[in-house]
């Protein structure tokens, strides 16, 4: 049987598995030498390995009790201060490496985390080290301190500009991925009942016009009531939100084109007013059509 996305379906599994999201992750590593991975929005029951690619300082950190810990805390901050804002957040670990957290948003609901960092912003010193070995007990064992020692100063220490720009290449590609679920979500499939995909269908058709339930019930040839309880099952959405949805991702695919005024799209995309336009984008893809737009073009 073929999967199909519901709103209420997009999780963190179904971001996880996609291949952009793996390849993305090797890229991103190459590109920048930082690791990256995309993990749940829950804050972490036990730490969170980035992979392959992972800090070697970090693995060996958390090979001790006391480091394990430490570096769980320092996740559990992190995301905590991501869920609650739902913006990027940055913090420092006790080891002095940055540690950087970006929520995937997808309707005001955080679904994901692109964590990353374990990186330096400044040179660090052998007393940094002794003060971290010291704290995690490493000190007295000599292989895990010449292991962490090397390990240490070989973490990439990131100026401001590049660090900026990291955070900026993960702030996309969050933007993306948000996009990506959103298109899913409201994208027909061979598995839904035939009333929803013929509401669906008659909604892209009709996009651009004022759309009504009695239209879609007409339409399909169903009863108001079932049709309302069966839409709502199989999407997660009533229609009212399935057709803001759709008017969203047209607007989305609209406002790439830079000769386009705003209240062209607004018009093209099946809303009324501009006011409402802006209420509604706002609500569905987590900024304003003129920061969208912005976020367009820095990419």
């Amino acid at each position: 049987m073929l999967f199909y996305w519901s709103l209420k379906q997009v999780a963190f599994e179904d971001l996880a598995r996609s291949p952009a999201v793996q390849e993305y992750e090797v890229s991103f590593r190459k590109a920048t030498g930082v690791p990256f991975r995309v993990v749940p929005p829950e804050e972490p029951p036990q730490r969170l390995s980035l992979g392959a690619s992972e800090n070697a300082f970090c693995v060996l950190v958390s090979s001790t009790p006391a480091g394990c810990a430490a570096c769980v805390s320092t996740q559990v901050r992190v995301q905590r201060a991501a869920s609650r804002k739902l913006t990027t957040q940055q913090v420092y670990c006790f080891a002095g490496l940055t540690v950087v957290a970006v929520p995937v948003v997808l309707g005001g609901r955080h679904v994901a985390t692109l964590l990353s960092g374990q990186v330096f912003r400044r040179e660090p010193t052998e007393r940094d080290f002794g003060m971290v070995a010291k704290m995690v007990g490493g000190d007295r064992d000599p292989e895990w301190e010449r292991k962490a020692r090397k390990a240490y100063f070989e973490t990439p220490v990131v100026t401001a500009d590049r660090f900026q720009a990291i955070l900026q290449l993960l702030q996309v590609f969050s933007h993306y991925l948000a996009d990506y679920a959103s298109r899913q979500a409201i994208a027909r499939s061979e598995v839904e009942p035939s009333a929803v995909a013929g509401a669906k269908q008659f909604v892209e058709t009709h996009v651009e016009e004022p759309i009504t339930l009695a239209q879609v019930v007409r339409h399909v040839n169903v009863s108001r009531f079932y049709f309302c309880k069966l839409f709502k099952r199989a999407t997660g959405m009533t229609l009212t939100e399935y057709v803001s949805r759709v008017r969203v991702e047209k607007a989305k695919n609209l406002l790439v084109d830079p000769s386009l005024r705003i209240s062209e799209v607004v018009f093209a995309a099946g809303f009324g007013a501009i006011p409402q336009f802006n209420s509604v984008f706002r609500r569905y893809a987590g900024m304003a059509p003129t920061e969208y737009r912005a976020t367009l073009r820095s990419s």
